[in-house]
Protein backbone atom coordinates (compact mmCIF):
# COMPACT_ATOMS: atom_id res chain seq x y z
CA UNK A 1 0.00 0.00 0.00
CA UNK A 2 1.24 3.48 -0.86
CA UNK A 3 1.45 5.84 2.09
CA UNK A 4 -0.23 9.13 1.25
CA UNK A 5 1.20 11.36 3.94
CA UNK A 6 -0.77 14.47 2.92
CA UNK A 7 -4.13 15.00 1.22
CA UNK A 8 -5.80 18.22 0.10
CA UNK A 9 -9.54 18.71 -0.20
CA UNK A 10 -11.84 21.47 -1.41
CA UNK A 11 -15.44 22.12 -0.40
CA UNK A 12 -18.06 24.68 -1.34
CA UNK A 13 -21.63 25.32 -0.21
CA UNK A 14 -24.30 27.98 -0.68
CA UNK A 15 -27.63 28.53 1.05
CA UNK A 16 -30.44 31.04 0.53
CA UNK A 17 -31.04 33.70 3.20
CA UNK A 18 -34.62 33.69 4.53
CA UNK A 19 -36.67 35.28 7.31
CA UNK A 20 -37.44 33.23 10.41
CA UNK A 21 -34.24 31.18 10.63
CA UNK A 22 -31.20 31.79 12.83
CA UNK A 23 -27.92 32.55 11.08
CA UNK A 24 -25.16 30.14 12.09
CA UNK A 25 -21.66 30.18 10.56
CA UNK A 26 -18.78 28.02 11.82
CA UNK A 27 -21.13 26.85 14.61
CA UNK A 28 -21.44 30.44 15.84
CA UNK A 29 -24.86 32.15 16.05
CA UNK A 30 -24.63 35.50 14.23
CA UNK A 31 -27.17 38.21 15.09
CA UNK A 32 -29.05 39.01 11.88
CA UNK A 33 -32.63 39.33 10.69
CA UNK A 34 -32.30 36.35 8.34
CA UNK A 35 -30.82 32.88 8.45
CA UNK A 36 -29.82 30.20 5.99
CA UNK A 37 -32.44 27.86 4.52
CA UNK A 38 -31.61 24.18 4.60
CA UNK A 39 -32.53 20.77 5.96
CA UNK A 40 -30.06 21.16 8.85
CA UNK A 41 -29.14 24.54 10.36
CA UNK A 42 -27.58 25.22 6.92
CA UNK A 43 -24.19 26.32 8.27
CA UNK A 44 -22.60 26.62 4.82
CA UNK A 45 -19.13 27.18 6.32
CA UNK A 46 -19.13 23.87 8.19
CA UNK A 47 -20.71 22.12 5.20
CA UNK A 48 -17.84 23.33 3.03
CA UNK A 49 -15.29 22.11 5.59
CA UNK A 50 -16.99 18.70 5.84
CA UNK A 51 -17.01 18.39 2.05
CA UNK A 52 -13.33 19.38 1.90
CA UNK A 53 -12.39 16.66 4.39
CA UNK A 54 -14.51 14.04 2.65
CA UNK A 55 -13.07 15.09 -0.72
CA UNK A 56 -9.49 14.83 0.55
CA UNK A 57 -10.26 11.26 1.60
CA UNK A 58 -12.13 10.44 -1.64
CA UNK A 59 -15.24 9.57 0.41
CA UNK A 60 -17.80 11.59 -1.54
CA UNK A 61 -19.74 14.53 -0.10
CA UNK A 62 -21.94 15.29 2.89
CA UNK A 63 -25.12 14.54 0.93
CA UNK A 64 -24.02 10.90 0.80
CA UNK A 65 -23.88 10.64 4.59
CA UNK A 66 -26.47 13.23 5.67
CA UNK A 67 -29.11 13.35 2.91
CA UNK A 68 -31.76 16.06 3.06
CA UNK A 69 -34.36 13.33 2.62
CA UNK A 70 -33.50 11.80 6.01
CA UNK A 71 -35.59 13.25 8.86
CA UNK A 72 -32.78 12.48 11.36
CA UNK A 73 -30.87 15.48 9.98
CA UNK A 74 -33.78 17.95 10.00
CA UNK A 75 -32.75 21.13 11.81
CA UNK A 76 -29.68 19.45 13.30
CA UNK A 77 -26.71 21.66 14.14
CA UNK A 78 -24.10 21.21 11.40
CA UNK A 79 -21.39 20.88 14.05
CA UNK A 80 -22.73 17.35 14.65
CA UNK A 81 -22.35 16.54 10.96
CA UNK A 82 -18.78 17.84 11.02
CA UNK A 83 -18.03 15.84 14.18
CA UNK A 84 -19.11 12.66 12.35
CA UNK A 85 -16.89 13.59 9.40
CA UNK A 86 -13.95 14.24 11.75
CA UNK A 87 -14.52 10.77 13.22
CA UNK A 88 -14.48 9.28 9.70
CA UNK A 89 -11.23 11.13 9.02
CA UNK A 90 -9.69 9.69 12.19
CA UNK A 91 -10.85 6.20 11.19
CA UNK A 92 -8.95 6.70 7.91
CA UNK A 93 -5.81 7.61 9.87
CA UNK A 94 -5.75 11.35 9.15
CA UNK A 95 -5.91 14.61 11.06
CA UNK A 96 -6.33 18.19 9.92
CA UNK A 97 -3.06 20.04 9.41
CA UNK A 98 -4.80 23.30 8.50
CA UNK A 99 -8.05 24.64 7.10
CA UNK A 100 -8.81 27.85 5.20
CA UNK A 101 -12.45 28.95 4.97
CA UNK A 102 -13.81 31.90 3.00
CA UNK A 103 -17.37 33.10 3.64
CA UNK A 104 -18.96 35.26 0.95
CA UNK A 105 -21.74 37.47 2.33
CA UNK A 106 -22.88 40.96 1.48
CA UNK A 107 -24.69 41.16 4.82
CA UNK A 108 -24.22 40.90 7.71
CA UNK A 109 -20.68 42.18 8.11
CA UNK A 110 -18.74 39.26 9.60
CA UNK A 111 -15.46 40.89 10.65
CA UNK A 112 -16.50 41.17 14.34
CA UNK A 113 -17.12 37.39 14.46
CA UNK A 114 -14.04 36.04 12.67
CA UNK A 115 -11.99 35.23 15.77
CA UNK A 116 -14.89 33.43 17.46
CA UNK A 117 -15.57 31.47 14.25
CA UNK A 118 -11.89 30.45 14.07
CA UNK A 119 -12.02 29.33 17.71
CA UNK A 120 -15.15 27.22 17.12
CA UNK A 121 -13.67 25.70 13.97
CA UNK A 122 -10.34 24.88 15.65
CA UNK A 123 -12.17 23.23 18.53
CA UNK A 124 -14.35 21.10 16.23
CA UNK A 125 -11.32 19.98 14.20
CA UNK A 126 -9.07 19.40 17.24
CA UNK A 127 -6.43 21.82 15.98
CA UNK A 128 -4.73 24.97 17.23
CA UNK A 129 -6.11 28.41 16.43
CA UNK A 130 -3.23 29.19 14.06
CA UNK A 131 -4.26 26.18 11.95
CA UNK A 132 -7.78 27.53 11.34
CA UNK A 133 -8.31 30.47 9.00
CA UNK A 134 -11.66 32.13 8.36
CA UNK A 135 -12.02 35.06 5.98
CA UNK A 136 -15.08 37.08 5.01
CA UNK A 137 -15.59 38.67 1.61
CA UNK A 138 -18.43 40.38 -0.22
CA UNK A 139 -19.41 39.79 -3.82
CA UNK A 140 -19.44 43.50 -4.64
CA UNK A 141 -23.18 43.43 -5.38
CA UNK A 142 -22.90 40.62 -7.94
CA UNK A 143 -25.04 37.44 -8.13
CA UNK A 144 -27.28 36.05 -5.36
CA UNK A 145 -24.62 36.59 -2.70
CA UNK A 146 -24.02 40.17 -3.77
CA UNK A 147 -27.76 40.86 -3.70
CA UNK A 148 -27.97 39.51 -0.09
CA UNK A 149 -30.08 36.55 -1.20
CA UNK A 150 -27.54 33.89 -0.17
CA UNK A 151 -24.30 33.17 1.66
CA UNK A 152 -21.61 30.98 0.10
CA UNK A 153 -18.57 29.37 1.69
CA UNK A 154 -15.48 27.65 0.36
CA UNK A 155 -12.96 25.59 2.30
CA UNK A 156 -9.59 24.08 1.59
CA UNK A 157 -8.17 21.55 4.01
CA UNK A 158 -4.79 19.87 4.29
CA UNK A 159 -4.88 16.49 5.99
CA UNK A 160 -1.84 14.75 7.41
CA UNK A 161 -1.46 11.05 8.02
CA UNK A 162 -1.28 10.21 11.71
CA UNK A 163 1.46 7.68 10.99
CA UNK A 164 4.95 8.54 9.87
CA UNK A 165 5.63 8.22 6.14
CA UNK A 166 6.96 4.91 4.90
CA UNK A 167 10.46 4.81 3.46
CA UNK A 168 10.41 3.78 -0.18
Amino acid sequence: MIDRHYRIGYGEDIHRLVEGRPLVLCALPIPYSKGLLGHSDADCALHAVADAILGALALGDIGRYFPDTDPRWANVASRYLLEDVVDMMGDQGYQVENVDVTIFAEEPKLAPYILAMRQKLASLLHIELDQASVKAKTNEGLDAVGQSLAIRSTAIVLLKSQSSPKVR
